[in-house]
């Protein structure tokens, strides 16, 4: 993936007929101004034009990107990833650790290491997740959960000695072990009750300045933990903004 003036994601959610809505969407470029058929981006539900997309020319991220995203998903949320980065950047200034409630895969979290060139710092990163769902979980089952994820993550990581992958339930997990001092908080769990547990642990550790990501808040699926999220936050003060990315921010 090198440095252009378009990037063409191809995961889309919630489609019925997805070869009818990418020959859709393909048509219409051609009804775009020509001074505007260009910053043409797509993917993650996310279709733009006329936009500057700078982050495909940020070396370091696009560097990161190449290495560690491996399939559609990983590669069309690519802006979604560029945020995280941003906020993990705006990190480096702030007093803490870094932490992200449910890594999955740990690919995002890997990227941005790479990106900010995480080991030339002194900070630690904390990595949470479940890795595998109990019988009758509720949660929705993510393609490569099982047994063996919590190793490869462990394994992703293994070049970031001060990367520490934690696997439990959240917020259960977070009393145990988390760090002090925040400067970094992304949360994907998609579930409220671990969501806002994790807020409950460790929001008032956030450095001010620090940023807080909600991944998801936008995405009408998971309606509830916005509903949630937003009322938490205007408890204390705080307005979440809904970036069309789907994710959720906050500076504390």
């Amino acid at each position: 993936m090198n440095q252009s003036s378009t990037y063409f994601g191809q995961a889309f959610f919630g489609l019925a007929d997805r070869n009818s809505f990418i020959k859709h969407l393909n048509d219409s470029f051609g009804a775009i101004s020509p001074q505007w058929r260009t910053g043409i981006f797509t993917g993650d539900n996310l279709i733009t034009f006329g936009k500057n997309l700078s982050f495909l020319g940020d070396v370091s991220f696009m560097a990161a990107i190449e290495a560690h995203a491996n399939n559609d998903v990983e590669k069309s949320i690519i802006w979604r990833t560029a945020v995280l980065v941003w906020a993990a950047r705006n990190g480096l200034r702030r007093e803490g650790d870094y932490v992200e409630c449910g890594c999955y895969r740990g690919i995002s979290a890997r990227i941005v290491c790479d990106a900010i060139n995480f080991n030339a710092s002194d900070r630690s990163f904390f990595l949470y997740d479940l890795f595998e769902y109990p019988e009758g979980s509720q949660h929705t089952h993510m393609p490569g959960m099982g047994p063996k994820l919590y190793d490869e993550v462990v394994d992703r990581f293994s070049s970031i000695p001060r990367a520490h992958v934690i696997k439990g339930s959240v917020p259960d997990t977070l009393k145990i072990r988390s760090p002090e001092k925040i400067a970094f908080l992304h949360i994907d769990m998609n579930s409220v009750a671990p969501e806002i547990g994790a807020l409950e642990v460790l929001f008032d550790r956030v450095s001010p300045g620090g940023v807080i990501v909600l991944d998801d808040y936008g995405y009408m699926p998971y309606r509830a933990q916005r509903d949630a999220e937003r009322e938490w936050f205007a408890e204390r003060g705080y307005d979440v903004i809904e970036l069309p990315t789907s994710q959720g921010l906050i500076i504390k």
